[in-house]
This record gives structure tokens, C-alpha cells and sequence, in this order.
């Protein structure tokens, strides 16, 4: 007998939820083709509309992706998990490590589309550093692609009376990146602070991280205080959310 809950469901939903234990039984493996729109529509007698919101609920999921003239696939990619706590912790940046090594392990990380520059710090910029309006700051762009696919755009923000003319304001920053470099001018960060939030991506976010129709981004604002309680960085990420699992492992 079939439960009103399960009579009120949408059958797109229904459909969606078939093909998604179909993935999670290894029936479809990463990179396999999923049942077409035209499939669908002959399997379960629905209209293409139906067909196209189920696919489109796995695409929304990150469990799948359409390519563009060949179908809708499993997605391949193996998400990264981002350990919040071990990856700021100063035995890996003070060891000259960088703290995206943590997220990546052994997998083929690029670092591209690096842009370094002083500007005028806006008012968001200035809240989050405590910094009075009109104050300069380095601004570090970049976007970070694992495996081939853009999985990161992030953009630091640091006050220009502490890091001008220092490593921090070049490209390469060297061994233990931004932190390893602020710790060598006297001020390394002590504790962080992350604000996290989802949404839908701007036009321009969807552009540099290559995202799926659909696809969430994962909003991380990390700022960094040094041991006197000063603000000393505040780095603003986009993360794609079909890329990553947030990890946080605490003590009670």
C-alpha cells in the first residue's frame, strides 16, 4: 500500500530518487551516462518537462553533471574534505606547509588567475579589520583548481602598514604562505574566526569556479587575529558546494 506521503510526491521527485539509489548501488559509476530525457520519458510515461526535473534534481545535488551535447553523467570528481581545524593550526603553516595541503592530500592542486594589489579597503573590508575608511590594503586573489576543475576562488585582504614591501605583497609568498610571512613581521595569527553561509553563485562566480546550472556556492569569510587582537587578515572564499565536505572535529 503506498503511504499518502509517498502519493503526494512529485513524480519527477520519484524518478530522481530512483536514479539516485541506482548510483549509490554502483548500478552508475562515476563518469557513467545517465538515462536520457527520451529514457525517462518512455520508462516512467511522463512528459520531457518531468524527465528534465529529475535529472535536474541530481544536477542540483552535484551527484551529476550535463554535458553539453552528450547527456547528463555521474559526476567523477572526488569531493575535497576541508578539516576546518587541523588546516590553521601553526605546526602545518609554521612547518612552511601550506594550509590548502591539507585539503588536497596527494591530488594535483593549481594555483591560477593570482592577482596581488594595493587598493582602498571598503567598508566591508574595513569592518572586518577594524580599520578606519580610506586605509590601504593588499588585496591576493586567486582561484584554486584541483584535478582540473575550479574548486576555489579566494581573495585576502591584509593592512598595507603591516605587509608593504614584504613577501605577502608578491605572487609566490614562499614556504607557510601569507601566515608563515605575518608570523616573520610579528604578527601571526593566534586565533580565526570563519562565518560560513550558502547561496546561489553571481554570474561572475559561476564563470571562475565552471559550475554546473543550479549549483550552490559555499561562502567562507575567515579573518585572523594576532596575539596584541588585531585584525591582520580577512580572506574572503567561494567554495563550488558539490565540491567539498566540511570537516570539523572538536573535543566536548
Amino acid at each position: 500500500m503506498t503511504s499518502q506521503g509517498a502519493t503526494r510526491q512529485p513524480k519527477y521527485q520519484r524518478i530522481a530518487d530512483a536514479l539516485r539509489k541506482s548510483i549509490q548501488a554502483g548500478e552508475y559509476g562515476p563518469g557513467d551516462r545517465l538515462p536520457g530525457e527520451n529514457d525517462l520519458m518512455a520508462a516512467y510515461e511522463v512528459a520531457r518537462m518531468t524527465a528534465r526535473q529529475a535529472l535536474g534534481v541530481l544536477q542540483n545535488e552535484g551527484l551529476a553533471e550535463a554535458r553539453k551535447g552528450a547527456g547528463v553523467f555521474v559526476r567523477a570528481f572526488r569531493p575535497l574534505r576541508r578539516r576546518g581545524l587541523q588546516r590553521l593550526a601553526q605546526e602545518q603553516w609554521g612547518s612552511g606547509r601550506s594550509i590548502w595541503s591539507t585539503d588536497s592530500e596527494d591530488r594535483e592542486l593549481v594555483v591560477d588567475q593570482i592577482d596581488v594589489r594595493e587598493e582602498e579597503a571598503d567598508d566591508r573590508v574595513c569592518d572586518a579589520l577594524g580599520i578606519t575608511p580610506g586605509t590601504q590594503v593588499w588585496a591576493r586573489s586567486r582561484r584554486f583548481v584541483l584535478d582540473g576543475k575550479p574548486v576555489l576562488f579566494a581573495t585576502s585582504y591584509l593592512p598595507s602598514d603591516i605587509v608593504a614591501d614584504s613577501p605577502i605583497t608578491q605572487r609566490e609568498t614562499g614556504p607557510g604562505g601569507t601566515y608563515a610571512r605575518l608570523a616573520e613581521l610579528g604578527h601571526g595569527p593566534v586565533h580565526f574566526r570563519e562565518e560560513i553561509r550558502s547561496r546561489m553563485p553571481s554570474a561572475d562566480e559561476a564563470d571562475r569556479l565552471s559550475l554546473a546550472t543550479g549549483t550552490p556556492v559555499i561562502r567562507i569569510v575567515r579573518t585572523a587575529f594576532a596575539e596584541d587582537g588585531r585584525a591582520v587578515e580577512v580572506n574572503e572564499m567561494t567554495l563550488d558546494s558539490a565540491s567539498y565536505v566540511l570537516e570539523y572535529d572538536f573535543d566536548a
